[in-house]
């Protein structure tokens, strides 16, 4: 059966769907996107992903489509309509289409599209046995605390992963970890939770601002500073945090095991304390 998507104020079968050839994200990745996951049927995160949302509008002087209400409203239909009880909800807001010009357009509607993905997140075999990671440059362009649909770059370090044998990769810049190509990067050391501080360098993650203060709730101490490879190869744990996979183990390191190739008990209850979380916060 077709999934039944959002674009642009109407919900059509995905073969319907369509956007101008003339948009801007497809000329000049020209938009931006949040991706919220479902769980029983219900959104996580939903107001963080949304003042994020309007953070990454305001950051290119981009008209918001809709209100956060209106986008509640799209984002429960479109569950509703596609049954999704355990996955995600895609949203992606480009600048709309215009004639090519590199000067932004006055006066253009923006682009509102919407769809769904079902996907097993909670009961998660990468998250039973860890994944491997593989260091690479980290050679984006700077403003990456903007959730731009420019993700060239990542794709093709998940295609670098995926030749050397590994699951992902962790971006280097300046001899220190940014983060992974979806995903923010944390290491355990003495029962330090350590990840890079938030600025231009890194994501603002949904998922990585929830783990982080259900960690200091747990009274677990974080660290928030930038770390070499060298620096996690030798850590206790490693994870990683998203929206779709929660918390994450790693487990090797350019092939160097981490806490013995095993999911560590940090990293092991950190998950289970954002999916209790999230079941009873969702929406």
């Amino acid at each position: 059966m077709s999934r039944i998507v959002y674009v642009n104020g109407a919900y059509v079968p995905e073969e319907e769907a369509k956007v101008s050839v003339f948009d801007r994200g497809f000329l000049f990745a020209d938009g931006v996107y949040e991706v919220t996951s479902v769980l029983e049927g219900r959104l996580l995160d939903f107001e963080g992903h949304m003042r994020r949302l309007r953070r990454s509008l305001a950051e290119l002087d981009m008209a918001a489509p809709a209100s956060d209400e209106e986008l509640l409203e799209i984002h429960r239909e479109l569950v509703r309509r596609n049954g999704v009880e355990e996955g995600l909800v895609y949203l992606q807001v480009t600048r709309g289409a215009a004639d090519r010009d590199f000067v932004y357009p006055a006066g253009v509607a923006p682009t509102l599209v919407m769809f769904t993905q079902e996907k097993q997140i909670v009961e998660s075999p990468a998250a039973e046995r860890g994944i491997r990671v593989i260091s690479i440059p980290d050679e984006r362009w700077g403003r990456r605390d903007i959730k731009t649909v420019q993700l060239l770059y990542p794709s093709m370090g998940k295609m670098m992963a995926k030749a050397a044998g590994a699951d992902d990769a962790w971006m280097v810049e300046e001899g220190f970890v940014t983060e992974g190509t979806s995903n923010n990067a944390y290491i355990v050391k003495g029962g330090r939770i350590i990840t890079r501080h938030l600025g231009n360098e890194i994501l603002h993650g949904i998922t990585r601002a929830a783990v982080l203060r259900l960690a200091r709730e747990a009274q677990m101490e974080v660290e928030e500073r930038p770390f070499t490879i060298e620096e996690a190869q030798g850590a206790d744990e490693a994870f990683i945090t998203s929206a779709t996979t929660f918390v994450q183990p790693v487990v090797a390191i350019d092939d160097v095991e981490i806490g013995g190739g095993r999911p560590g008990p940090i990293a092991r209850r950190l998950r289970e304390i954002y999916v209790e979380e999230a079941r009873r916060n969702a929406v």
